[in-house]
């Protein structure tokens, strides 16, 4: 393992210890590197005449940073053409984390698709503490569902969504997040997804006056609050370094939660619903 663990401010050259295939679209890569970050931060990734993009840490313990990492653009169709051994540059961790209190009984966790990956840590250390942990997953298709045996093995209740009703309940994970809020009694609920997955449950939870935490995540270049890039509307706060996880009563009074976000260059892009 290499030391020493904590923040790192400038790109460090790595190489990649292993890469796990976990779902269709979703790869983990694991580097032999502990960096003590905490669930919901996340780690900046530098390819070499490419670009540089942050992603959520999925682990970070024994030594080893597992980055769980979804394709979706130029950036991570370059990565997942990647072996283990090849090399990439790393810094971080940046940005507020998911806060676990030692008094909470029972906690609802909600993972939209890849928002499982920050989720999973938080839970891991909610169980050691004795917490109960009820943990909502939902996504298009079984096949889709991001670390069902590890879920299993943290020992939480799992429950699932799936629009096409391959696995657990049909529909979507707000309707099933919803309902266990309704129906049980969370100290607080932990969200981490797709945006409007985000502000329909975080508005149900102001509703019921039960506190929740929410990732917001925006287009983060610098990780340390210098370029702006990640300001929003409603507040002009950063949201990597005053987020991304912030409460759900903070991320209801900024104007643009739910409705919109800003693209690399700025431009307005309105969130829609599909479902």
């Amino acid at each position: 393992m290499e030391n020493p663990i904590g923040k790192i401010e400038q790109p460090i050259s790595l190489p990649i210890k292993r890469i796990v295939r976990e779902t269709e679209h979703i790869k983990t890569f694991f580097f032999n590197r502990e960096f003590g970050s905490k669930p919901g931060q996340f780690m900046i990734m530098w390819i070499p005449r490419v670009n540089e993009k942050p992603f959520s840490i999925a682990y970070d313990e024994n030594g080893e940073l597992g980055l769980s990492i979804a394709v979706v653009g130029p950036f991570t169709e370059k990565l997942f053409t990647f072996k283990e051994g090849d090399l990439v540059g790393l810094r971080g961790p940046y940005g507020s984390w998911f806060k676990l209190k030692p008094e909470y009984k029972k906690v609802l966790m909600v993972g939209g698709g890849y928002g499982t990956a920050p989720l999973a840590t938080l839970a891991q250390q909610a169980v050691a503490q004795g917490t109960v942990v009820d943990f909502c997953r939902g996504a298009h298709s079984k096949n889709l569902l991001l670390f069902g045996k590890r879920l299993n093995e943290i020992g939480v209740n799992k429950i699932t969504a799936t629009h096409d009703g391959s696995e657990g309940t049909q529909g979507s994970a707000v309707n099933l997040a919803n309902d266990q809020i309704d129906k049980e009694q969370y100290d607080c609920v932990y969200i981490c997804g797709p945006e409007l997955m985000e502000k329909k449950i975080v508005v149900h939870c102001a509703e019921k006056k039960v506190l929740c935490q929410v990732s917001i995540e925006r287009h983060m270049k610098c990780g340390f609050g210098l370029c702006g890039q990640c300001c929003i509307d409603g507040s002009g706060e950063r949201m990597c370094k005053e987020g991304p996880v912030t409460t759900g009563e903070y991320a209801l009074k900024q104007k643009e939660f739910g409705a919109y976000h800003r693209s690399k260059s700025g431009l307005l892009e309105y969130f829609h619903d599909d479902h």
